[in-house]
């Protein structure tokens, strides 16, 4: 047997999937060393997530993979629910270009693609390494480092030692086994086949994504990006797996839908049970997990993946800060206790659109019906879709917008109209419409904030950087609050009634980071 490889770094990743590789690209643009350790030796080449939200757009653009969505994501304005009638049960969404985040408030996308987009962002950076096709079997802890041990099929090993750890290593995850860390399962355990098909000839679907909540057979039907649609059908209670996982019995479930082997192409078909779960904790020592190793949710809110990569965003900086000597290892406390909060509310929430369309008895689903048709009139048709703050950790919950996600709009900036994060720069930022908040920093607090990356902008009608659409402005006013900070991550660290109060919000940040 070959000697191992010695590699090292400053973090290790194990798995190279959304999460694994977002997070290794966040970092790598922070100017740390990167190993991401994957035991597939070739990218998962089948559609598996089919949608993230505006948020995780712009965490995207921030990743430098803002032009390549374009070629496989459309936007998904409306997503409804409806009984075996066509009568609305929900109805979520509303017909506009942008959301907060500057981005389609719901787009749909092909997992591969994407996976591609951020395999090749992460590859482009010197300070990465992907060592696919090496299965990790050993971790521990030792001299304020952590040791992984991997070998792959050919029998070629390596050993790396990193700074940190993190486990992006899915739901049945190494990591946490390894780390002894218990798995919650919430009780929601309902079996679906997940279909993904290619039609040949183009057609408008109407709606175009939407959940039949028919008790004769619970269907998704919705897009899996440009040119492809993705469906899913509840197993009946009186279907065994078996029956259900078969390529034939997915066409003729698809055939109601006009979709035949001679006008679509069976991109995948596999049975699948959706879950609530979350780890007990999300950090030992040295080690940290992240997306699906750290907590499991139904996909009927599409904020799976979403979740993991807020998990990258959140945890990308503070790794950084602390690497680098600017932050003291406790921050790393608040990426539990920020993250946990916020993905349990989502886990709960999707839940409970699982509890709406999983019924396979009539007379519960007519008792639905008749409860949940009169209130979606009653609300206009309009469901907001949940957007919790962070839970507490890093960030002023005095302040008036303090752990809620911070606007990105348009803006133009010397003739040029960008979204905000293109005009200015990403990062930590203080934004103000009345006044230009580096103004009121004295040298010391503008030296500090520098060396953190971060950027003062006056935003406004007639500022250098303008306020386009007049979206700051209303912000501002509606939160009632004159300048705010912003973390890397978009949330809002803090806010103050004047812009004269930006040094407060500079001193407040170092004395909560060190």
């Amino acid at each position: 047997m070959s000697a191992a490889r010695s590699l090292h770094c400053d973090v290790a990743i194990v798995g190279g999937g959304p999460t694994g590789l977002l997070l290794a690209t966040l970092l790598a643009q922070r100017g740390r060393s990167v190993v991401v350790v994957e035991r597939f030796a070739a990218p998962y080449p089948l559609p598996r997530a089919v949608h993230f939200d505006d948020e995780v757009a712009r965490i995207l653009q921030g990743a430098g993979i803002a032009r390549d969505l374009e070629g496989f994501t459309e936007a998904a304005p409306i997503y409804e629910w409806r009984n075996a009638a066509g009568d609305i049960l929900l109805r979520f969404g509303r017909e506009r270009e942008a959301g907060r985040s500057g981005w389609p408030d719901s787009n749909m996308c092909h997992q591969p693609h994407l996976e591609a987009a951020l395999e090749a962002r992460a590859r482009s950076f010197a300070g990465i390494d992907v060592e696919r096709g090496f299965d990790v079997h050993a971790l521990h802890e030792a001299d304020d480092a952590v040791h992984l041990a991997a070998r792959s099929d050919r029998g070629d090993r390596i050993e790396v030692r990193a700074r940190f750890a993190v486990g992006c290593d899915g739901a049945n995850s190494f990591v946490r086994a390894a780390l002894g860390i218990g798995w919650n399962d919430l009780g929601f355990a309902h079996d679906w086949l997940v279909v993904d098909v290619i039609p040949h000839e183009q057609r408008v679907w109407s709606p175009a994504n939407w959940q039949l909540c028919d008790p004769a057979r619970p269907t998704t039907l919705v897009s899996g990006g440009p040119g492809r649609r993705r469906f899913e059908f509840m197993r009946l209670p009186h279907e065994t797996l078996d029956e259900l996982n078969d390529r034939d019995r997915a066409w003729e479930l698809l055939a109601p839908w006009g979709l035949r082997p001679e006008d679509a192409t069976l991109e995948r078909h596999a049975v699948y049970t959706f879950r609530g779960c979350h780890a007990d904790t999300w950090r030992r020592g040295r080690v940290l997990l992240a997306g699906d190793a750290a907590h499991l949710m139904p996909p009927f809110a599409g904020q799976g993946m979403c979740s993991g990569m807020r998990d990258a965003a959140n945890l990308a900086w503070k790794l950084d800060l602390v690497l680098g000597g600017v932050a003291s290892e406790s921050l790393l406390d608040t990426y539990e206790s920020e993250r946990a909060p916020h993905v349990r509310q989502l886990i709960e929430f999707s839940i409970a659109l699982g509890r709406v369309i999983c019924i396979a008895d009539p007379g519960e689903a007519s008792e639905r019906d008749a409860r949940m048709v009169p209130a979606a009139k009653a609300a206009g048709l309009s469901t907001p879709v949940p957007a919790p703050k962070i839970g507490p950790g890093c960030w002023d919950d005095r302040s008036c917008a303090g752990g809620s996600l911070f606007l990105q709009a348009r803006v133009e900036r010397d003739g040029r109209a960008a979204l905000f994060d293109d005009a200015v720069g990403g990062g930590f930022a203080i934004v103000s419409p009345h006044g230009d908040p580096g103004a009121a920093l004295t040298a010391e607090q503008r030296a500090f904030f520098a060396a953190l990356g971060g950027t003062t902008t006056h935003v406004g009608a007639r500022a250098a950087v303008r306020d386009v659409d007049g979206a700051y402005a209303s912000w501002f006013d509606a939160n009632g609050c004159a300048v705010a900070l912003q973390r890397p991550d978009f949330a809002v660290f803090a806010t103050a009634d004047a812009v004269e109060s930006a040094g407060a919000l500079v001193d407040l940040l170092r004395a909560r980071i060190d």
